[in-house]
């Protein structure tokens, strides 16, 4: 199961700049949706504590060290559920830039 993204990643550099792109993802009815970017924003703001601020650009390492960590925390989900945070993540991938 795919996630289509109802606004773009594009213009997403930095950690603030993807919690303003979650919030924005509040305007749209898609419990799928909803669901794996809040999953993920805990694990990306508590990670990118070690990176910096909310200006900390998204880094290739923060990417590696989210993956771990939501990896390690597979088990606290359904299958289903597994899936839809995966793909949402798969599809966030494209924000990180090489550190």
């Amino acid at each position: 199961m795919t996630l289509a993204l109802p606004i773009t990643l594009e213009n997403v550099k930095t950690v603030g700049q993807l919690n303003h792109y979650f919030d924005q993802l509040l305007d749209f009815d898609n419990d799928d949706l909803l669901f794996a970017s809040s999953y993920l924003r805990g694990f990306i703001n508590v990670a990118s504590v070690a990176f910096g601020d909310e200006h900390q650009q998204l880094a290739t390492d923060l990417y590696e060290i989210v993956s771990e960590q939501v990896t390690a925390a597979s088990d606290e989900l359904n299958d289903v559920d597994k899936q839809i945070v995966n793909d949402f993540w798969l599809q966030l991938q494209s924000t990180f830039i090489p550190s």
